[in-house]
């Protein structure tokens, strides 16, 4: 009798993981990681677009003033970028409505520029009240990470590893991955003040949830967490810099531009719902 009901729990549990994953929310290569990293949460792959030493959050049109970046999502982005342009681009992302342009420091190794492979963004609940999420408004900049770091910024900001090659261990250091594949991670700020879309130093409108999950009072909007996760093809080492400088600047910049009736869809069937989703179906 107890070798039917183990057979019974485990045709359930290979029934039920079915269903969610036969739904459309939920891919393998999306829950991946520890129990505890698999929350709430819809990702949406990009491919590499372009490369310009260009920012328009914080050097606004201002083409080249900035260190090179590669950007990602949309296939416009530039120094003179703004909502309404970014509506009318390309995408470059498997999700044709999220028009958001994204983008990181290029890389060297040995000073040859590498291309990115590909970019995972993840907008997760990051452990907070996840029914309480809001979708970004059209048009919010956010900045993460300092170009100007020259010390490790801490995890909960930024980390490198040997992407799916879990024997090398996340750290802040570029490690060398035998399997040839480096991936970099910034997570952004997730609580907004809920009324300014920028500020002058381009942060202040933004904080980082504390240790319990809760947004300070002065950005007491609860927004996704977003993670950004840059993968190259080489094997990484001590050779490796940012176009910003060194190993330790890593940061991203996301100007929303996503459909907005698919981002307030995705966030309520997925992050409130508590569900994992795959925004790419």
């Amino acid at each position: 009798m107890g070798s039917r009901v183990r057979v019974v729990a485990l045709l359930l549990s290979v029934f039920t993981l079915t269903t969610t994953l036969g739904a459309g929310v939920a891919h393998a290569d999306d829950v991946g990681g520890t129990p505890a990293e698999m929350k709430p949460r819809f990702v949406t792959r990009c491919t590499f677009s372009h490369r310009l030493a260009d920012d328009p959050i914080v050097h606004f049109k201002q083409p080249g003033a900035s260190h090179l970046h590669d950007f990602f999502g949309n296939t416009t982005t530039n120094a003179k970028s703004t909502l309404a342009r970014l509506k009318n681009g390309g995408t470059t992302c498997k999700n044709q409505k999220d028009l958001s342009g994204y983008w990181t420091p290029s890389l060297k190794v040995n000073g040859t520029l590498v291309d990115p492979t590909q970019v995972s963004v993840y907008y997760s609940s990051a452990g907070k009240d996840f029914t309480k999420i809001k979708a970004p408004k059209p048009g919010l900049k956010i900045v993460a990470g300092s170009a100007m770091a020259t010390a490790p910024q801490g995890m909960k900001i930024t980390s490198w590893d040997c992407a799916d090659d879990n024997t090398v261990l996340p750290g802040v250091d570029v490690p060398t991955c035998p399997m040839g594949t480096l991936a970099l991670h910034v997570n952004f700020p997730d609580c907004w003040d809920g009324v300014n879309l920028d500020s002058a130093d381009h942060a202040s409108h933004l904080a980082y949830h504390d240790k319990g999950g809760v947004c300070p009072a002065t950005h007491p909007v609860l927004l996704p967490r977003i993670r950004v996760n840059v993968r190259y093809p080489t094997t990484g080492g001590p050779t490796t810099v940012l176009a910003s400088g060194g190993q330790y600047s890593g940061h991203a910049d996301f100007f929303n531009a996503w459909d907005p009736k698919e981002l307030k869809r995705l966030v309520k069937t997925c992050i409130n719902a508590g569900i994992t989703c795959n925004a790419n179906a």
